[in-house]
This record gives structure tokens, sequence and C-alpha cells, in this order.
């Protein structure tokens, strides 16, 4: 039960208490209970201070509301503005690699493009951050075959960076065709590699991608399941990052700010699925896994 008083106070001399005991009865006589009055100093001074407080709270919580969201305006402009001019550069760069007569234009244009591309995809996390907070993150759903992204990612990871720095595998254990946002899911995949790559020995490094039909058992209840897993020989997840590594800000690399894998974890999480990462038990380097929900009815029968 909840008692709800009103108090009045008046040029910090008086002060008066009304207990509500039934609101809905149709008198005030019926409706109220005890009634304190009071002109002592030390108890209008009470009430008074705590008027006050709440009064000061309230306003510090409409400034930190006007801050939060000019702050988010801020951020959303400067990433639409910063966004914009990298685009021209991407495409003047790949006209100026494809017509540089020497291989020492054609690398240093190579590095203009990679940073660029660096740029871009820092912009577009802000964006994706900003709306995830914004609670406007929307999902286009459609049918595709989890192989074509995957394979598509390994070719655009492939294609920036030498052939015998890196080895991407793929082990396809199950053929599998799923209704999501292929956007969104591609983006998690790409995350993923990316991350792993931060972390590869400079040579030798090996990521290895596996796809399955798995049963996941949540809230004790088996459920079909896709899996998507992502391992590496890197140097593994330090043990300090391991408890928020999919939080914002959560890295200890020197390449981007650690939040590919907080948007990683939203859009997972949107699907209804699950998202984690582990340090492998035999040899170096780290697994991060993602599961999403899996229909049978989905499946394309003509394969």
């Amino acid at each position: 039960m909840q008692t709800k008083v009103s108090i009045v106070v008046i040029d910090k001399k008086y002060s008066l208490a009304v207990e509500l005991k039934d609101d809905s009865k149709n008198t005030v006589a019926e409706a109220i209970g005890l009634v304190t009055y009071s002109n002592s100093k030390s108890t209008v001074l009470s009430y008074y201070s705590i008027f006050e407080s709440l009064w000061k709270q309230t306003e510090l919580y409409k400034q930190l509301k006007l801050n939060e969201r000019m702050h988010k305006e801020f951020i959303n402009t400067a990433a639409h503005e910063l966004r914009t001019p990298i685009q021209p550069i991407l495409g003047a760069a790949d006209i100026l690699k494809n017509n540089s007569p020497s291989s020492r234009e054609k690398e240093l244009v190579e590095i203009v493009s990679r940073n660029a591309r660096r740029l871009k995809k820092l912009a577009e996390d802000i964006l994706d951050v900003t709306k995830m907070e914004g609670y406007a993150l929307n999902l286009n759903m459609e049918k595709f075959r989890i192989r074509d992204i995957i394979l598509e990612n390994i070719h655009n990871c492939e294609a920036n960076f030498e052939k015998s720095k890196i080895e991407i595998k793929y082990n396809e254990i199950d053929d599998l065709q799923i209704f999501a946002d292929k956007e969104g899911i591609s983006r998690v995949v790409s995350n993923l590699i990316n991350n792993s790559t931060k972390f590869l020995p400079s040579t030798g490094g090996i990521i290895l991608i596996t796809v399955r039909l798995i049963k996941f058992k949540n809230d004790d209840k088996s459920l079909d399941m896709v899996q998507i897993s992502i391992t590496d020989n890197g140097t593994g997840i330090d043990n300090e990052i391991l408890p928020k590594l999919f939080t914002k800000f959560a890295t200890k690399s020197f390449h981007g700010i650690g939040l590919g894998l907080f948007i990683s974890k939203s859009i997972i999480e949107a699907h209804g699925g699950k998202i984690w990462a582990e340090n492998n038990q035999k040899g170096q380097g780290a697994t991060f896994s993602f599961v999403l929900p899996f229909d049978n009815s989905e499946q394309d029968n003509s394969k």
C-alpha cells in the first residue's frame, strides 16, 4: 500500500501536509486522512529543502536530455558530412590506380584508397551506433544463401591483403538459406573477419569460417539455429577485454575504435539470435560465433 501526501510550503514559514486516504470518496473530509500544520522553522525548512532538491533534479534531468539530444545530432551530422566526400575520393582513387603508369604510383594510390575505406567504415559505424541508440534499427528481411555473403566478404578481404600474409578458409558443412537482413548479416560477417585480421601474425595468418545447422538450447527449448563461426590463429582475446567485448569502445587494437562488435551484437540480437566469443582451447587465437533462427520452410527445395 502507498500513502500519498500533498505538502504546501508558504514563504518558508508555514507548512501544511495532507494525507490522501481514499480519492474515490465524494467529499474532502472522507478522502483525506491525517493533516499536519506547522510553523516550526526546522520542519518548514526541511520540507522546503525537499522541494528545492526535487526542482534541481528536474532541471538537471531536462538539461541532460537536451545535451544528449544535441550530442547525438552533432555525431549524426558529423558522420554524414564525413561520409559525403569519401565516395568521390574512392572513385577517383580507382581511376588513378587503373591509369597509373608505374607500380610506385599504384602503391601510393592504394594507400589513399585503403585509408579512405577505413574512414568510410568509421563514419558508417558511428551512424549505425547513433541509429541503434535511438532504437531506429530497421531490418529488411529477405531470403538468401549464407554462402553468398561469406564468399563475397572473403573476396573483399583477400583483395586488401597479400596472399602470403593471410589465408581464409571456408568450411561449409551445411548449405543453408535463411530469412534475414542480408546487408546486416553481411555487415556482421565483415566485422568479425576484420576483427580477426587485426590480431593475426604478420605472416601465416589463418581464418576459418564454418557454417552448420545446430540444435541450440534457449530457455529449456531446443531450437534449430544456423551457426556461423569465425576462428583465427591470432593473439586471442585479452582477459581484461573479454567480459566487455561486445560493448562500445572495447578494444586494445590500434585499428578502429571498438564499435564493430557492438554493432554486430545489436544486429544479431535484433534477429532473435545470439553472439559470443572465446579463446581457442587448443592452440592460439579465438573463435567468434553467432546463431540465427532457422526455418525449414524457408529452404529452396530446388537445390
